[in-house]
């Protein structure tokens, strides 16, 4: 499939209520018209934005969880055909036996194309949820090939090289950053690996954060577009409240791992020094 010159993405910052699924429906579809009439064609929503994060327990989680055929994948479909663009967007999904996943839907015009289930659980997100164990999906889009992976999954080089090495050109990551201590002139260093997982895999990233707070904890509000050189587009939003981060992407720069003359960025992999399983190679 070819891929298009320009592709305009937008990271939705938004601040969810917990429990309150009707209004985060509200504020989902809100967010992603307001960026279509603002020309997107990919729009990225947070970490769980279905549900809210901070669950008092894991029966409040069920009690929150949808299938994929829910009332929100539902509405995400709907307007994917109706605006035509791709949604990625984070949901708490309710699995066979009452089991759950931290969940995200890629969708577009098509309908439902993937759910990726976050396979590196978060702190409290270990005693909820069940931890996915496929790979990352890279799904052809008429955009170009868009892989998914949530929050945490960001912290692991060989989960984010997957989707690389499958020729993602762009991964969209829905994410929930809780706010911590840095030092004052420093950049949050959940943005800092943002950077340079798509340095190191020459690839796009869009990383949806949130805002707000929930529960007592607060968030970097960190939403962040980074090029294939590692170098924000757009964003970090920091302490921006809601935002709507919209940056154009050449897509077809990505298949370009090229770094000089004589270096290419995968075809230079030594996996066979690196003690690797074969996923990675």
């Amino acid at each position: 499939m070819s891929i298009a010159k320009s592709t305009l993405v937008a990271c939705c910052q938004l601040a969810p209520k917990i429990g309150d699924l009707a209004y985060n429906r509200t504020l989902t579809e809100r967010a992603i018209r307001s960026a279509a009439l603002q020309g997107a064609q990919v729009v990225v929503l947070p970490e769980l934005v279905q549900s809210g994060y901070l669950f008092a327990d894991r029966e409040e989680a069920l009690a929150l969880s949808e299938t994929r055929d829910g009332p929100t994948l539902s509405l995400w479909q709907a307007l994917a055909r109706e605006l035509n663009v791709v949604v990625v967007g984070g949901f708490c999904e309710r699995l066979d036996d009452d089991e759950l996943a931290n969940s995200a839907a890629l969708i577009d015009a098509r309908g439902l194309r993937a759910v990726y289930r976050k396979a590196h659980l978060w702190d409290g997100e270990k005693g909820i949820f069940s931890a996915g164990d496929a790979a990352p999906p890279v799904v052809e889009t008429i955009h170009g090939r868009i892989g998914v992976l949530i929050c945490y999954d960001l912290e692991f080089p060989e989960w984010v090289r997957l989707p690389a090495l499958a020729g993602a050109d762009l991964i969209c990551a829905p994410v929930n950053w809780p706010d911590g201590p840095r030092p004052q002139t420093e950049r949050p260093a959940e943005v800092l690996r943002v950077q340079a997982n798509a340095s190191v895999n020459r690839l796009f990233i869009a990383a949806c954060d949130r805002y707000g707070h929930e529960r007592g904890v607060g968030w970097v509000q960190g939403s962040v577009i980074v090029d294939a050189d590692g170098y924000p587009l757009a964003g970090p939003a920091e302490q921006g409240g809601e935002q709507i981060l919209l940056a154009t992407l050449n897509l077809a720069e990505a298949r370009n791992k090229r770094i000089s003359e004589r270096n290419d960025l995968h075809r230079d992999r030594r996996p066979q020094l690196y003690g690797l399983s074969s996923a990675v190679q």
